[in-house]
């Protein structure tokens, strides 16, 4: 069994980032780094808000300086340890890159509910989306002119872990496991990123009617009884903003009528890399996802999926509580 040096950490904004990399720390016995204090300590001492800040960032460069130089140093030392930064995966090369994502909208309520202080508090829910969009962006932006990396695209990391139902507990055993190599090393070793993703914000691209064995209760049982970590990778595609299926849709209904809150997946293609016949995932997903198929997929499993943008403009979307066609 390969154990990594060190984890790093980076996410979306309200993922769970701190909780996750505190107790993580603690159970390996650990020292954590955390680069996110850091710049709210620099913001308060400049009065700014974090987004503030951020923004200062883009036209200075000594700030950003200062804490890559920091980042570049405790690499170089060989130090095992748990650094929670949303660019410590562009300075480590031996550590498990850990990218952590969660619904907008369940960022900004996590974050509306814990303590604010001078550098980040928001007035509303609304408010906090939209700044938590806006710092996001913000440092996208900046890292891409600045650095030439794109903190979006997700082969910059090892493992990418969906928070938005999953609690703290959970995703913490799941790490764990990962970084001892006991949950798909060989995903981990020969084709990262390895996906845990919540199978409730997975899209599908076949039409329910067509999927053979869908409600086979031998095979769901079977998968009730192993859990979560023994299921077979599904494998995924993913336009930048949606997960799709694109093999797995049996394994993802299964995860779904067991009430799982997290699967483990392989990334097919992202954004502009082929599924197939040299199509795109976005092109794909565009064409294989739409609004009868969504709809179908929700009503047999009791879920919501927010309509993609194609499919609401594409002429056919479903109203609630319609059938969906099929077609």
């Amino acid at each position: 069994m390969t154990v990594r040096q060190s984890i790093v950490f980076n996410g979306d904004l309200g993922s769970g980032k701190s909780t996750v990399s505190v107790e993580i720390a603690e159970r390996l016995g650990l020292r954590r780094v955390s680069v996110g204090d850091l710049y709210r300590q620099m913001a308060q001492e400049r009065q700014m808000t974090a987004l503030q800040l951020n923004l200062h960032a883009e036209l200075d460069q000594a700030v950003d300086g200062y804490v890559d130089q920091l980042q570049r140093d405790i690499a170089a030392s060989g130090e095992s340890l748990v650094m929670d930064s949303r660019l410590a995966w562009h300075f480590f090369t031996d550590a498990l890159k850990v990218h952590m994502i969660t619904e907008p909208g369940e960022a900004a309520r996590r974050v509306l509910a814990r303590p604010s202080g001078p550098a980040e508090s928001y007035a509303s829910m609304e408010e906090a989306k939209a700044k938590l969009r806006e710092r996001s962006e913000s440092e996208r932006g900046r890292f891409i002119v600045r650095y030439g990396v794109d903190k979006a695209r997700l082969r910059n990391y090892d493992l990418i872990c969906d928070t938005t139902r999953a609690p703290a507990a959970e995703v913490i055993e799941h790490i764990i496991d990962a970084y001892e190599g006991r949950l798909c090393a060989d995903v981990l070793r020969d084709a990262p990123p390895l996906l845990l993703l919540d199978p409730a914000r997975v899209y599908p691209t076949e039409d329910i009617a067509h999927l053979r064995d869908l409600w086979d209760s031998e095979f769901v049982g079977e998968v009730a009884a192993t859990g979560d970590e023994a299921l077979e990778p599904l494998r995924i595609g993913y336009t930048g903003e949606y997960f799709f299926v694109v093999d797995g849709h049996r394994r993802l209904s299964a995860a779904l009528q067991n009430g799982f809150r997290l699967v483990p997946a392989r990334l097919v293609a992202e954004v502009d890399e082929p599924v197939v016949g040299g199509m795109s995932a976005v092109d794909y997903f565009a064409a294989q996802a739409r609004p009868g198929l969504i709809h179908d997929w929700e009503a047999a499993h009791s879920i919501e999926l927010p309509l993609p943008e194609h499919a609401l403009l594409g002429g056919d979307a479903v109203l609630a509580g319609e059938p969906g066609t099929g077609v």
